[in-house]
């Protein structure tokens, strides 16, 4: 009988690592960035919010950064990647989070609110995906990164969300592309496909008998919690998920099944 230890806890390997967290100020975000560093990691929490992003890093404490950062200038995302590098020395985990969303009807829709969606949800994943994973591959560790879609990949867009639907659709593709490129080196990619989660972005401009339908359509008869989405990052993170890579990870509390 072996006698190897065996660690599990949820955040094995996180000890000291470098990671990234994009949406940092938001509650998924805050909610995985509080996590990740509860693991042992040292975050750099990243989000448009300075005052937001600074108040966690404070909260934090420790050996955390904070870096406030639109990821619509895609052009200075490698300069990003560089900054943690330098900071850190180490990069290991990526948990991009960020995300925009106009609820709009259809015919409202401008191309400006398109290219909003477009360039903050899905534009800085491809190139934030290719900065890190280029980064970890020339590190030659391995690594992770964890990309946020929605249930709505899958299920279509619902009360005015079209252009980030289709946004968050694009992250799913991109991300089975990347788990292809980068899996050889050891960077595994995955995605997270919340359900509905109770956070503000979920509260906005929807009557609240709907938010009550969903809650209630939801076979656990609630909404998610942002901690229960971060507990899936660190997971995904973490050396216990050395064997998936390419997947999109139902976090929806049965709101869709597949």
């Amino acid at each position: 009988m072996s006698t190897e230890t065996t660690e599990w806890n949820l955040g094995a390997g996180l000890e000291g690592r470098g990671v990234i967290v994009t949406g940092a100020a938001g509650g998924v975000g805050g909610a995985t960035a509080r996590a990740l560093a509860a693991a042992g990691a040292r975050v750099a929490a990243v989000d448009r919010d300075e005052a937001g992003v600074l108040r966690l890093a404070a909260e934090l404490g420790g050996d955390h950064l904070a870096v406030p950062f639109d990821l619509a200038d895609t052009g200075a995302i490698d300069g990003l990647v560089e900054r943690v590098l330098e900071e850190f020395g180490d990069l290991w985990a990526l948990a991009h989070v960020a995300a925009v969303l106009r609820r709009q009807l259809v015919d409202e829709v401008t191309e400006a609110d398109w290219d909003l969606q477009h360039d903050v949800n899905l534009k800085s994943t491809f190139f934030l995906n290719r900065a890190a994973g280029n980064a970890m591959v020339a590190a030659g560790q391995g690594g992770r990164i964890i990309n946020f879609s929605s249930m709505a990949w899958l299920l279509g867009p619902l009360w005015g969300s079209d252009a980030y639907v289709a946004s968050k659709a694009g992250i799913v593709t991109l991300s089975r592309g990347f788990a292809r490129r980068f899996g050889p080196s050891g960077v595994l990619v995955n995605v997270i496909s919340p359900g509905q989660v109770d956070t503000p972005m979920q509260h906005t401009d929807i009557p609240p008998e709907v938010v009550r339908q969903s809650s209630a359509a939801c076979p656990l008869g609630r909404l998610g919690r942002p901690e229960e989405m971060a507990a899936v990052v660190v997971f995904l993170a973490s050396r216990h998920a050395s064997f998936i890579n390419g997947a999109t990870l139902n976090v929806s509390g049965g709101s869709v099944m597949y």
